[in-house]
C-alpha cells in the first residue's frame, strides 16, 4: 500500500481528489490532507508519505516553495493544478507526473502506476542488498535514497556520517556527499556490527577510516580524508579503549 498526502488549499478539490483515489486507486492509502505550504511541510515530516499530491498555487505559497524546504525529497510528487504553464518547472523538480484540474480518472491511474513502478524498483534493490548481507553474515552494501537516486554504497567506503536535525550526510570515499532525510540513530543501529562508532551526538565514524586521535581541544579523530571529527567527553575513554584493541 502506498501512503499518500493530499496538499491543496481548497477543501472541495481535496475531497474530489480523495474520492477519485478511493474509487480508482486501491493501492493508495490517503493518510492525510493539508491546506497549505506550512501545514504540508509539517505533515510530510511527521507522516513520512511515499507520495504527495501537491497543488501549485496555495494561499501561503506554492508547491515549489514547499519542495524547496526539503534538502532531500525522499517522497514521490504528483502535481495537481489548474495551471498548465508550470508543467516544465514541475518536472524539473523531479515530479513523477502533472495532472490538470479537473483530474481525469484515467490520467490519475496512469500517474499512480508510474509511482508504483518506481517504488517497486527501489524496494527490489533494497531487498537484494538485504539478502546479500544476510547470506554473508555482514552488511556489505547500503541503499541510500535521496530525491533523485538510490545510491548503492559499499559500507567499507563510508568514511563517516554526520547529522543536522532530521538529515544525515554520508561522506563516502571517492563520491560526492549524500544527504538523506533520516535520523542518525537509525544508521547507528544499522551499522553497529560494521565497525562504526558514534563518537558524538552528531557524528558516526567508520573506525577503518580513522587515522589518529588528537588530544587538543577536547579530542578529535582525524579520518582518512583528513576531516577532524570531535569526540564527546563521555565517548573518549570508550573510543581509546577500542583503538587499543585494533
Amino acid at each position: 500500500m502506498i501512503k499518500a498526502l493530499i496538499i491543496d488549499d481548497e477543501a472541495n478539490n481535496r475531497e474530489k481528489l480523495r474520492n477519485l483515489i478511493v474509487k480508482n486507486c486501491p493501492n493508495i492509502e490517503v493518510i492525510g490532507e493539508e491546506n497549505g505550504v506550512r501545514t504540508g511541510i509539517s505533515a510530510i515530516r511527521n507522516k513520512n508519505p511515499d507520495l504527495v499530491f501537491l497543488d501549485i498555487r496555495m494561499g501561503d505559497g506554492t508547491g515549489f516553495d514547499l519542495l524547496n524546504r526539503f534538502d532531500t525529497i525522499d517522497f514521490k510528487v504528483i502535481f495537481v493544478t489548474a495551471y498548465e504553464e508550470f508543467a516544465l518547472k514541475a518536472f524539473r523538480c523531479s515530479a513523477v507526473d502533472y495532472l490538470l484540474k479537473p483530474v481525469d480518472p484515467d490520467e490519475l491511474v496512469e500517474a499512480v502506476k508510474k509511482v508504483s513502478v518506481l517504488l517497486s524498483q527501489e524496494h527490489n534493490k533494497q531487498l537484494t542488498i538485504l539478502s546479500d548481507s544476510i547470506q554473508s553474515g555482514r552488511l556489505k552494501k547500503i541503499a541510500l535514497r535521496d530525491s533523485d537516486n538510490i545510491h548503492l554504497i559499499n559500507v567499507s567506503d563510508i568514511i563517516y556520517c554526520d547529522s543536522e536535525g532530521s538529515y544525515v550526510r554520508f561522506v563516502v570515499l571517492n563520491e560526492n556527499d549524500i544527504i538523506i532525510s533520516k535520523l542518525l540513530k537509525e544508521y547507528e543501529e544499522l551499522l553497529s556490527d560494521s565497525d562504526f562508532f558514534r563518537v558524538h551526538k552528531s557524528h558516526l565514524i567508520n573506525l577503518a577510516h580513522a587515522k589518529r586521535f588528537e588530544k587538543a581541544d577536547g579530542g578529535f579523530v582525524v579520518m582518512s580524508d583528513e576531516s577532524r571529527i570531535p569526540v564527546a567527553s563521555r565517548k573518549r575513554e570508550q573510543l581509546l579503549e577500542i583503538f587499543g584493541r585494533l
